[in-house]
């Protein structure tokens, strides 16, 4: 700009002094006028919007002091929307050309008051043509009658807000009308202010006390910067309705009620109102409003699957065996056995500290071993999740479990996406509900949006019932009284992107049949659970923080079944899933960490499927599988809680299968009768939990639906193909009047004993299992427990291999490298040892002690230190049969073969449980050959490990 070389700052202040027309036309001078208007926006532009008596701050009510990102754009938003009552062209039958310039040329003023041309708003009206403007001069204007509206026309009230009143009841009957400026009382024949069945109506910067608002369909209204006191707005059947910078307190009822289908005869105003919603601003989120993590969310293929042991081999090897490959350079080798075999050693260990190798071993004792090597099972999250867990350490999930923004989502999800991008109905935004009974009520197939509202302080928010939907964006809802959001009677929308904390109930409850989209909300701090859902709901919960809530973080009961995914549950003061009283739903790939009581809590006829969450920091038990509690768990990580991994009672039938339970503070999976205070939800969990509501009965009525083939029956509880590795406490134990069946896990490196049966009045199987570096012994059977084993490999514990003093079955395992004893029966047992493989480096194969009644027959005994393969202290023949049993003594450049069976556990003939036949997920055959060589020169300080695969 050049023109007597001004500087830009005095031709600021210059076109500061311009009127709107003006500033217009100069900004279509050329390219440098319009952006020096336009950089006025903090002065001119704010000062002509705040001049304005039509309109208030455009952040009021919910933020007035935050000043808006363009004012001139929010006074080029305002222009246009009190522009659009204007807009009906076919107004008049001619043509519009006419019609524009009618409104122009014969649009009269007319005013209304003491000393003014009319006394009444009715002798004004029956006085006023075609779009003619009624003003309203200061005082109270009281109409003793109905008023009609039969032309269109508009009505504002002169002078500031709150200066001109109107008590009247208004039938609107014409095509469109504008009301601006006034305040609004119930006249005292009616309670109805406004009233229309098929007009359009705008109201802006008004206030309403003590009275209702109705428009019926195909009516449509338009209210901005409206103050509503007390006042109902019913809107029954309307195509388009909008509430935009609202204001509703202290309603007695609900403040807006949506009923019925929009109607599908719209009026001329539906159009230009669907144009206005959709150019301005903040339709859509956007990465700035998103306030959850964004990083995407990866798929995990790293699915387990249990492993068997392996062997490195000379020849050979099987196609689904790792590939080990030859021995290691440096390996040292040694002659065992007679019949000759040589195994090859690997000379390091997968973990240190837990094998029977150490400082305090000499050359003489490892002269007596086999060489194997115990590598880690590998669980289903890598990274933090490998290790133990660091005191005081912040928690690193890994990149899978981070996640999304709403906007990231909605663009995976196109059913979503059209759903956030819909309106219809009525759409409430941007408004204020506060200190009253109800917000926003839609039901008889209503359908409302609503997004950046406040809800506070009131009995309930939003409730929808009976077909209807809504869409919630990025509302605001904290401090109800009850439910912050309540759906019922099939009930349905989205919720996504809000923030709804600090309620008295349930931040969203969910029943009858209601089937909602939640998605990246933030529920939390909550009086009682965050999210309820029962009496048949259903819904999908997806890529929530749920957290902070006093009870249950998400609450799932009365045949309530929803898809729960992709959530972060935590720091909850209960548990952070709940499922009882018949719930069921399907529970995956959610962070659940440090809840107070228990990750999960499954009970009283609950039966979810739970798979692939990481439920890990619990200060209590990772999973909790209660009285006549059922379902799936499977393929989960559980990590790192204070109490146990999975606890559960046998009764209930639970299938506990493909799970990594690591590092938990006592045991790995317990497995209970009962429990004290089984029957009771600890911490207020739900004990006291009222979900009946309108006397409602509690118990809902089961639907009928087709058999789930997710949820295969079983008639034994189950644990099935788990890595339990590195617990407090035992792997597994159990001390159940019920029977279970274990088949086929990895038991490694806890801190007790692999497997405890402290009681077992009916019998425990536990077959083809991998029990390996535990600190004491592989599996210890108290007296009076029906145990089998079978199958499994039992190597390297620090204690015996199998310690028993019950009615138990060992047959056809290998149970190799323990420090112990490999088998140690004690007094009070009465056992068969039938066709096993035992070897121990420091002690007997077998130990007998005291009257023990045992079958030892057909065994392959390797000879350890000790003298004796088998040792019998005061049993007599009678009690103990010992007989065709094979013993290997080592020899020097002998060989020998390992073909048949190969090294256990294998799969062959194992119990198999429905999840056991995935493809892919487990392992065949081992290698047959096998080569050993033992020599004393073997560094002290090298573990010797077994291969699990």
């Amino acid at each position: 700009m050049e023109a007597g070389g001004l500087p830009l700052e005095l031709w600021r202040m210059i076109l500061a002094y311009l009127p709107l027309p003006d500033l217009g036309r100069c900004s279509l001078v050329c390219r440098a006028w319009r952006e020096l208007i336009l950089s006025l926006d903090r002065t001119r532009w704010r000062q002509l919007y705040l001049g304005c008596a039509e309109c208030r701050h455009p952040n009021w009510p919910n933020q007035p002091d935050v000043e808006p990102e363009s004012w001139r754009e929010a006074f080029k938003q305002h222009c246009l929307a009190s522009k659009t009552w204007t807009k009906n062209a076919a107004i008049l039958e001619t043509s519009a050309c006419f019609s524009l310039f009618r409104r122009r040329r014969t649009r009269r003023t007319l005013s209304v008051g003491p000393g003014h041309e009319f006394h009444s708003l009715g002798s004004a009206l029956a006085m006023s043509s075609l779009f003619d403007r009624i003003l309203l001069f200061p005082g109270l204007h009281e109409e003793q009658g109905e008023i009609i509206l039969k032309v269109p026309v508009e009505i504002v009230g002169h002078g500031k807000l709150g200066e001109v009143a109107l008590l009247a009841s208004i039938d609107q009957q014409c095509s469109t009308t504008r009301l601006c400026n006034l305040v609004f009382m119930p006249a005292w024949f009616s309670p109805f202010m406004f009233k229309t069945t098929s007009g359009h109506v705008q109201f802006d910067n008004c206030n309403f006390e003590n009275g209702h608002i109705q428009v019926h369909g195909p009516g449509t209204c338009q209210v901005k910067f409206c103050s509503f006191k007390n006042t109902h707005v019913f809107l029954h059947n309307v195509p388009l309705c909008v509430l935009e910078n609202c204001e509703f307190v202290g309603s007695e009822n609900n403040s807006v009620t949506v009923e019925g289908h929009p109607s599908s005869e719209n009026n001329w105003a539906y159009t230009h109102l669907l144009g206005l919603i959709r150019s301005s601003p903040g339709m859509l989120p956007t990465e700035d409003s998103d306030s959850l993590m964004s990083l995407d969310l990866e798929s995990r293929d790293q699915a387990w699957s249990p492993r068997t042991c392996g062997i490195v081999v000379e020849g050979s090897q099987s196609p689904s065996s790792p590939a080990t490959g030859s021995p290691r350079a440096g390996s040292q080798e040694a002659e065992v056995g007679s019949n000759g075999e040589r195994v090859a050693r690997t000379p390091d260990s997968s973990d240190g500290g837990l094998s029977p190798s150490g400082e305090d071993e000499d050359e003489d004792q490892l002269t007596y071993r086999l060489s194997y090597q115990v590598q880690g099972p590998r669980p289903v999250l890598g990274g933090p999740f490998l290790g133990p867990p660091l005191p005081g350490a912040c928690i690193q999930l890994p990149s899978c479990l981070v996640l999304n923004s709403l906007r990231q989502e909605l663009q995976k999800d196109r059913e979503a996406m059209a759903l956030a991008s819909s309106v219809q109905g009525c759409l409430v935004r941007k408004c204020l509900f506060r200190d009253g009974k109800g917000g926003v009520f839609v039901c008889s197939y209503g359908r409302a949006r609503m997004e950046g509202n406040i809800f506070r302080n009131l009995t309930y928010a939003v409730r929808c019932i009976h077909h209807s939907k809504i869409i919630m964006l990025r509302n605001h809802i904290h401090h109800c009284r009850a439910s912050g959001i309540f759906l019922r009677l099939e009930g349905g929308g989205l919720i996504a992107g809000n923030d709804i904390c600090h309620n008295a109930e349930a931040g969203v409850d969910i029943r009858k049949k209601s089937n909602p989209l939640i998605l990246c909300n933030q529920i939390h701090h909550g009086l009682r659970s965050g999210i309820v859902v029962l009496g048949n709901g259903k819904g999908i919960i997806r890529n929530n923080q749920i957290f902070s809530n006093k009870e249950a973080g998400i609450y799932i009961l009365y045949h309530g079944n929803p898809v729960v995914s992709r959530n972060h549950i935590f720091k909850g003061h209960a548990a952070g899933i709940a499922v009882s009283e018949s719930g069921r739903g399907l529970i995956t790939e959610n962070v659940i960490r440090e809840n107070q009581w228990g990750g999960v809590d499954v009970r009283r006829g609950g039966v979810p499927i739970l798979r692939s969450n990481l439920i890990c920091f619990g200060y209590s038990d990772g999973v909790v599988v209660g009285d006549e509690g059922k379902g799936l768990l499977e393929g989960n990580t559980i990590y790192a809680n204070k109490g146990c991994g999975v606890w559960m009672m046998a009764s209930s039938l639970p299938h506990v299968t493909r799970n990594h339970v690591s590092y938990n503070g006592l045991y790995g999976v317990a497995v209970f009768s009962q429990k004290e205070g089984s029957g009771e939800f600890p911490g207020g969990h739900g004990a006291q939990e009222n979900f009946s509501e309108d006397g409602d009965a509690v118990l809902w009525e089961t639907e009928l639906e087709k058999d789930d083939p997710l949820r295969r029956p079983i008639t034994i509880a189950l644990v099935e193909s788990n890595s339990v590795n590195h617990n407090g406490a035992s792997g597994l134990y159990i001390q159940s009047t019920e029977a279970l069946h274990i088949v086929t896990n990895v038991i490694h490196a806890n801190r007790v004993r692999g497997i405890t049966v402290a009681q077992s009045s009916q019998l425990t199987r536990v077959a083809n299992n991998s029990i390996s570096c535990n600190r004491q012994s592989g599996v210890k059977i108290e007296a009076q427990c029906k145990v089998e084993l079978r199958g499994n490999g039992i190597y390297d514990n620090r204690g015996h291999g199998i310690i028993t003093k019950g009615d138990s079955t060992v047959m056809e395992n290998d149970i190799i490298g323990n420090r112990g004893s490999g088998l140690q029966l004690l007094p009070t047992s009465d056992t068969k040892v039938i066709k096993n493989r035992i070897h121990s480096s420091r002690a007997s194969g077998i130990t007998v002690q005291g009257h023990a009644k045992a079958l030892v027959q057909e065994n392959t005994i390797f000879q350890g230190k000790a003298s004796k393969t088998i040792s019998q202290q005061s049993s007599s023949s009678q009690e103990c049969a010992i007989q065709n049993n094979r013993v290997l003594v080592f020899k020097k450049s002998d060989t020998w073969r390992l073909v048949n069976p190969p090294a256990r556990p294998h799969l062959e003939n194992s119990l198999r449980g429905p999840s056991a036949a995935h493809g892919g997920q487990k392992v065949t055959a081992m290698a047959t050959r096998i080569t050993a060589h033992v020599e004393g020169g073997y560094h002290s300080k090298r573990s010797i490990f077994c291969t699990i695969l």
